[in-house]
């Protein structure tokens, strides 16, 4: 009896410690399947041109539940990512708003994927080759959940800088605050280029990967005296 307790005690940490470890890989892969899906669809399916579409015009057309479906799978490991980052972080420095913005970017995604964009620019095929005049309803709030995203994963950076300034990491901390003004500076000139849109949006989720991944690294194990 004693003996199968104290295979159980010791059994239990390690699964335990298997989960924490499966949810910092959902915010770490989030990104690169995002970007790696729309670079596929955008090289394969007629009519789309990097720079005059955004990757959410993909969720158009009659291969559109492709991109649909990467949005939902990005948003559910973004969310999954958030959790694990929670548990990394309880009691540390940005450990209660960090995460929850985290869970408001992979929330947007799950929006954008319920709200497709508005055709235009020559996609889908057939769609007007002018950007579109007025946004539909559901265009309206497809660019709502984005930026609302992508706000949230900018201040989530900042609230991190705090962590990596405590934690000595003073790389970290820098990029941290640099990364938000890269995303913000991509989106500000999205009027005149739809590159540089899909330029800041990728540097948002590659910098979620690797956020996540330097989170998810173990503490050092202190020395023994």
């Amino acid at each position: 009896m004693t003996h199968t307790l104290s295979a159980r005690a010791a059994a239990t940490p390690a699964a335990a410690r298997s989960v924490p470890r499966l949810l910092p890989a959902g915010g770490i892969a989030a990104g690169p399947l995002f970007l790696a899906a729309g670079l596929v669809q955008g090289l394969t399916r007629d009519g789309f041109d990097f720079t005059r579409n955004a990757l959410s015009q993909l969720s158009l057309g009659d291969l559109g539940w492709i991109q649909r479906t990467v949005f939902l799978l990005t948003g559910v490991l973004a969310a999954a990512g958030a959790a694990g980052m929670r548990q990394v972080l309880r009691g540390a420095p940005g450990g209660t708003w960090a995460p929850r913005l985290i869970g408001v970017f992979g929330g947007s995604f799950l929006v954008a994927a319920l709200f497709p964009p508005d055709p235009g620019a020559g996609f889908p095929a057939g769609a007007p080759q002018a950007p579109p005049g007025t946004l539909s309803t559901h265009g309206a709030l497809h660019m709502a959940a984005a930026m609302t995203g992508f706000l949230a994963l900018c201040a989530a950076s900042l609230v991190l800088a705090r962590y990596f300034t405590a934690h000595g990491a003073r790389g970290w901390s820098l990029a941290a605050r640099l990364v938000p003004a890269g995303v913000l500076a991509g989106f500000a000139a999205s009027a005149v280029s739809v590159a540089a849109f899909t330029a800041g949006a990728g540097l948002g989720l590659l910098w979620l990967t690797a956020l996540t991944a330097r989170l998810a690294r173990p503490a050092p194990t202190a020395q023994q005296p």
